[in-house]
């Protein structure tokens, strides 16, 4: 048997030590959206031997349960949430508080951005709300939101499911272009049975719709739209006037992790430009959260790529919202037969 002396100088090489075998359990996207993520898993895992990153694709409330349900450790140790789910989980402690120090990159992040999080996680990427419009059915595309309202679309419409950050953003935006606001969702709710809109589901649900010609048009995610559009479908997309609106998805620490410090360095990885600019990219489409990423030519038709598109995005005041949630899902349901 090698004593200790020779187990270290053998070949040059030094056994992993039992301390550094760790696994970092990491909750990711489903499918093909979760390759940014595998990169920068790559990327931590080269530099530090001995350490598993594993993903676990998910976007269900499950993993939310277990991490609740934990008599010790986190069964998971960071995730990434939309800004509702962000502020209920920050209401419910369940996401750690952020260590600044730790994340060196935090500087480069827009400070408005970083301010809406709470002191918890870091603004990792966003996602836009603008009208995905069959080019077949529609010649010619609306320009604002307003648009959606003329007589000529009246039931060809789509609206997805208040369950969904995307119903949920609808509602404000149909509220707030006819003189209401996420504290007076009212005209809102007129405005969208005035539509005679078809409901669904989900997203997905809604661009399937919007595929098979069921609908002509519907406020859309820009990265279901360009899905959609990449699988060669008459499917495009609309920056509508006065601006998008932005969702905010941030990459936050759970309470009971075994590893804080790699996640704090997790953190910093998301806020690196070589992350963000991979993100920017094809098939993802997210939008950077850190100043100085420039957007790739072939992501400009879904994603803010000049300071006039940065600045006209719209936002959602969720603190208003994400409090009588269950409210909105259960009028939403009745009111479109759900």
């Amino acid at each position: 048997m090698l004593g200790a002396g020779a187990a270290a100088t053998f070949g040059g090489l030094r056994p992993v030590a039992a301390q550094d075998a760790r696994e970092l359990v990491i909750v990711t996207y489903p499918g093909a959206l979760s390759a940014p993520h595998r990169w920068l898993a790559d990327q931590m895992e080269a530099r530090h031997p001995g350490l598993s990153i594993r993903l676990v694709p998910s976007d269900s409330q499950d993993i939310v349960a277990q991490i609740k349900a934990a008599q010790g450790y986190s069964p998971f140790d960071a995730g990434p949430n939309d800004e509702p789910p962000h502020l209920i989980g920050i209401g419910e402690g369940y996401l750690s508080k952020r260590d600044d120090a730790a994340i060196p990159n935090l500087a480069n992040a827009y400070p408005e951005l970083v301010a809406k999080s709470g002191g918890v996680g870091v603004p990792a990427t966003y996602s836009l709300v603008g009208i995905a419009y069959n080019t077949d059915l529609v010649k010619t595309p609306p320009a604002s939101w307003a648009d959606l309202w003329k007589p000529e679309y009246r039931g060809q419409v789509g609206i997805a499911r208040t369950s969904s950050n995307l119903g949920l953003a609808t509602l404000a935006i149909a509220a707030k272009t006819f003189g209401g606001s996420e504290g007076d969702l009212e005209p809102g709710w007129t405005k969208l049975k005035e539509l005679e809109a078809k409901a669904a589901r989900s997203p997905a649900a809604l661009t399937q719709m919007l595929e098979r010609e069921e609908i002509a048009m519907a406020p859309l995610w820009n990265n279901n739209t360009a899905a959609a559009a990449g699988k060669g479908l008459p499917i495009a997309f609309v920056k509508p006037a006065p601006g998008p609106v932005a969702i905010i998805s941030y990459f936050s620490g759970f309470a009971k992790s075994r590893h804080p410090d790699l996640v704090a360095e997790w953190m910093n990885g998301i806020l690196s430009p070589e992350y963000q600019t991979r993100a920017a990219a094809a098939p993802f489409y997210f939008g950077p959260t850190v100043r100085g990423v420039a957007i790739p030519a072939d992501a400009a038709a879904y994603t803010p790529s000049t300071p006039e598109e940065v600045t006209a995005l719209q936002t959602v005041d969720w603190s208003r919202i994400v409090p009588v949630r269950g409210q909105l899902v259960e009028r939403f349901d009745r009111t479109f037969a759900f």
